[in-house]
């Protein structure tokens, strides 16, 4: 039998191999047979969309039920397959709105289901359908891991780390010492009481004031409506951020939220003023609007690292900033940026400029999210979380937060079950739409 070069290489390429792993040397007669695709049973069978209903759950008007971006309304997406996602977010009409373009769709195309949505209506969704977007984006990949039985983290590439380090909205985190005692600390004394806890960062608000406070923290009058000066309160700032280092010590971390509460000239002296305390992250220093103008000047004036983004949305808003680091972490949060679906590619442009991520708190469900999400990426991560460890009525399943830290489980999908006895039910929609959008040759979505 005469053999041909191409042959002849290929056979020894085949020797080379089995002998460098171990394995026998096999002939072309003994070869096996390749194997052919799985048999139709063993794939995922589609699981069309067929009813979105909506739940409040109790004391929902403490926040801020259409106004407020961390809406805690309960989204569940059911499906003909018998599974149910869990999402959260949005207002009654804003979910009506998206659900249109989501009935009848196979849950599993998250990618086509977002594409859709996206770009069924006239404008491109606001920050206000964006939420419901991703309320609704949230349930879909629920449905996808529960159907695959794997955590969601798993299919975002899998664990990137052990836990999720954390830091409270309040300061000194809910839970740690009693209320009358909390009302008679310093500032010093709860920086220190919140690091002896096990939380990475001790936080406070642009309006806190150096001399002890309430339960809440050292602040002056009500977080909304309170008269608040500007020039005075940067000398204030500085003092705190003196007693805060203090408390947390030379290798803690202390952070700031100025909310966009001071004009540029006035965020580059405050900057600078905190400069030799060393925080962690100063946190929306500028009015979003003027992000992507004064964000890169900003950048040049201090060396604090900058923390923007609660109140933005999807990647095009933060590409700009992260391309060119103008800024340290991206405060994307769930579901405000459209769902899990956005937040993969925000979390791929920000590993690609090594930005870091530090959600902004949201719904229980959501921040549920978070977890999932975070524990896939790479980068530097922080989250805030208010719930600490307690449990939430509505949810059986949640999760485990010891120590400062939130911690990884096994269940599937986001992990969370929900007890609708406990929730009072909205609506439920069952009515989709055509979609406005149009289709390329390829089959995949375009505006129409």
């Amino acid at each position: 039998m005469t053999l041909n070069r191409r042959d002849f290489a290929k056979s020894l390429s085949g020797v080379a191999g089995a002998v460098l792993t171990g394995l026998p040397v096999r002939t072309s007669a003994q070869a096996p047979a390749v194997a052919g695709p799985p048999p139709a049973a063993a794939r995922l069978a589609p699981a069309k969309v067929t009813r979105v209903r909506l739940f409040y759950p109790e004391n929902y008007d403490r926040n801020g039920p259409q106004a407020f971006p961390q809406s805690n309304m309960v989204v569940l997406v059911d499906t003909d397959a018998g599974i149910t996602g869990v999402g959260q977010g949005g207002s009654p009409d804003t979910v009506r709105n998206v659900a249109r373009s989501v009935i009848g769709r196979n849950a599993f195309d998250t990618e086509m289901i977002w594409q859709s949505a996206f770009m069924d209506g006239f404008y491109s969704p606001g920050k206000e359908r964006l939420h419901a977007l991703g309320a609704i984006d949230l349930a879909l990949w629920d449905i996808k891991g529960k159907a695959l039985g794997a955590p969601l983290y798993h299919l975002f590439g899998g664990k990137a780390r052990e836990h999720i380090e954390l830091y409270a909205t309040s300061g000194l985190p809910q839970g740690i010492v009693p209320p009358a005692e909390a009302a008679a600390m310093t500032l010093r004394e709860r920086a220190e009481r919140t690091m002896a806890a096990g939380y990475r960062v001790f936080r406070v608000d642009s309006d806190i004031l150096p001399n002890p406070g309430g339960p809440a923290g050292a602040r002056r009058g009500p977080a909304q409506g309170a008269t608040f000066d500007s020039r005075s309160h940067i000398r204030l700032i500085a003092e705190a951020a003196a007693q805060m280092r203090e408390g947390v010590g030379p290798d803690g971390n202390w952070m700031i939220d100025l909310h966009q509460k001071f004009d540029f000239h006035e965020a580059v002296e405050v900057c600078r003023l905190l400069e030799p305390h060393r925080p962690f992250i100063v946190e929306d220093p500028l009015r979003e609007e003027q992000f992507r103008t004064q964000l890169p000047k900003l950048r040049l004036m201090t060396a604090v690292p900058l923390a923007p983004g609660e109140e933005w949305g999807t990647r095009a808003d933060f590409s700009p900033l992260v391309e060119q680091r103008d800024i340290d972490f991206a405060r994307a949060s769930l579901p405000n940026v459209g769902g899990i679906t956005e937040m993969l590619k925000i979390m791929a442009v920000c590993d690609t400029h090594r930005v870091g991520i530090v959600p902004h708190f949201t719904g229980p469900i959501a921040t549920v999210g978070h977890m999932h999400t975070m524990m896939a990426f790479p980068g530097q991560v922080l989250m805030e979380y208010n719930q600490g460890e307690r449990p939430v009525p509505y949810l059986p399943d949640f999760l485990e937060c010891r120590n400062g830290k939130v911690w990884p489980n096994d269940r599937p999908g986001l992990g969370v079950t929900v007890d609708e006895r406990r929730l009072t039910f909205v609506e439920a929609i069952t009515v989709g739409a055509p979609s406005a959008s149009q289709r390329r040759l390829d089959g995949s979505l375009t505006h129409w």
